[in-house]
């Protein structure tokens, strides 16, 4: 049985004394829209969707809305807005889901098992990628991808190529991206010692060397916020 969010209309003025209103009735704002339809303006109970948002599946959870009078609609939380201090949510953006439409997600990737390069050489697994965006059904969205790592060796690298692909879901980054790799600690060189050797050779008329210098690398839009009561945020994916 998928999870069944109560979501109330709103009615009425659209501004920050209602959303402060229906925040002093437990409740928080939010608007649900997509799949063809018009926005509505709703307000729901922060206790369910913090549930969803905390599960293991967690934004990708498609759950049903129940509008009241309506028949309930499948919808994924999309923005999510927090009170900065005390991390509340303050409203909510909700986005119609139609399960027979391609869409886009980010999944998390979960690396099994411990490197060989880890036990034996001493090196140290460093994940680049932790979630991958991918294009699916909404059925066919896993709650992450696994991918076992115990015969990685120091030096080697694992890359989106090498995670588990099916003719369910596509992968939207290059197959060559980076996603994990097993790496030997490196001693920083400390810059004190550097800059005076500089200095002794500048006096003594040579040329300074340069330190070398270790680069550590990284590895449908929201509708009118009038609509919903509160300032444009960044568009989802679909």
């Amino acid at each position: 049985m998928p999870e069944v969010v109560t979501a109330k209309p709103r009615t009425g003025k659209f501004n920050k004394n209602a959303a402060r209103r229906v925040r002093v009735a437990g409740k928080i704002p939010g608007v649900l829209y997509g799949a063809g339809h018009d926005a509505v303006a709703v307000e729901v109970d922060p206790k369910h969707i913090s549930k969803i948002l905390f599960s293991e599946t967690g934004h990708n959870t498609i759950f049903d809305v129940d509008l009241g009078d309506k028949s309930p609609v499948k919808a994924m939380v999309v923005d999510t807005q927090r009170e900065p201090i005390k991390d509340r949510l303050i409203h909510i953006d909700l986005k119609r889901i139609a399960m027979d439409k391609m869409l886009q997600v980010s999944v998390r990737v979960k690396l099994l098992g411990v490197p060989v390069g880890v036990k034996t050489a001493g090196g140290i697994l460093d994940q680049v990628l932790r979630e991958v965006e991918i294009e699916c059904l909404p059925t066919d969205i896993p709650n992450h991808i696994d991918v076992d790592v115990s015969n990685l060796e120091l030096h080697q690298v694992l890359r989106v190529s090498d995670l588990p692909h099916s003719d369910k879901i596509k992968y939207l980054e290059p197959e060559d991206t980076t996603v994990a790799h097993v790496v030997t600690i490196r001693e920083e060189v400390v810059a004190a010692p550097e800059a005076e050797a500089a200095a002794a050779a500048t006096e003594a008329g040579g040329t300074p060397a340069e330190p070398e210098v270790a680069k550590k690398g990284k590895g449908e839009a929201a509708p009118d916020a009038a609509a919903a009561g509160k300032k444009p945020d960044a568009g989802a994916k679909k």
